[in-house]
């Protein structure tokens, strides 16, 4: 009985090694690229395709022409803007959908969610030519509102979110609704304040990636005060090449307040997949 026990024991820790070998390789081969650009974007134009890891030749000249040359602080200005106005836009607007398809009844819920649902299997390119004319058609080319506009709908954030509003209890709904509330206070007064971990979560989706927009700005805009960084980056490459040290340079600045607000709320992130219906 014990050599058993302890047979199960071995075979339990050296899976859990194994678990551990596979985890840390994983991890390695994610964080390689960054280490790469970021040690990358000390090199000089002559060495940053060198091959090598650690830079012979360290300067910060990379840096200086991106903050001195082109106008990358406004830049970062627009994508900040961009990503902010959308996050919070779309956070607003989702919660007031994914709240009436998960707990009102009307003719059609769950044919309007089965549509929205479905519109995830649409990829953004295949749209990018008829939302270019719709933004056209309202004379909303080459502004804010043609920037964020088109880019508030996320029918991920609906599902989430509804995923989400299903395993709340209907009694602290009915409760407060017996207390006399209606459903807009039981929305503002019960169910935002219970989806504070998937509003944070989603928060921190929306911005990263509307931060890391490029086709769309690329074809809305033609300003450059309207240029975002992705698509400032992309102008360090040349009809004759890329400009390796100032791209990497310039993606290093744009990367590194995402990597920290991925730091910051990655439980949320993690505990809201943990609670929004997904098995």
């Amino acid at each position: 009985m014990a050599s058993d026990q302890l047979t199960v024991a071995r075979r339990r820790t050296g899976s859990r090694t194994g678990l551990t070998v596979v985890a840390v390789v994983l991890s390695l081969l994610s964080v390689f690229p960054i280490l790469w650009m970021l040690s990358s974007s000390f090199k000089t134009r002559a060495t940053v395709t060198d091959g090598k890891l650690l830079p012979q030749d360290l300067t910060w000249d990379n840096f200086t022409y991106v903050f001195t040359e082109v106008p990358f602080g406004r830049w970062l200005l627009n994508s900040f803007i961009m990503a902010a106005v959308i996050t919070v836009a779309a956070l607003f607007f989702h919660s007031m959908a994914a709240y009436a398809l998960a707990r009102l009844k009307f003719p059609g819920r769950d044919s309007i969610f089965a549509v929205v649902f479905s519109t995830l299997l649409i990829t953004a390119p295949v749209i990018l030519i008829p939302l270019f004319i719709i933004v056209r058609q309202l004379g909303m080319l080459d502004s804010y509102a043609g920037l964020i506009v088109p880019l508030i709908f996320n029918a991920f954030g609906i599902f989430l979110l509804r995923q989400f509003y299903l395993g709340i209890p209907r009694e602290l709904e009915e409760a407060a609704i017996v207390d006399g509330c209606g459903y807009w206070r039981v929305y503002f007064n019960v169910v935002l304040p219970l989806s504070r971990p998937i509003l944070s979560a989603l928060a921190v989706f929306f911005f990263l990636a509307n931060w890391n927009q490029f086709a769309w700005p690329l074809v809305s805009t033609s300003s450059a005060d309207l240029t975002v960084t992705q698509v400032g980056i992309a102008s360090f490459t040349t009809q004759y090449g890329a400009n390796w040290n100032y791209i990497l340079a310039a993606a290093t600045v744009a990367v590194l307040p995402m990597l920290a607000l991925f730091l910051i709320f990655q439980r949320q992130m993690v505990e809201s997949i943990k609670t929004s219906g997904l098995k």
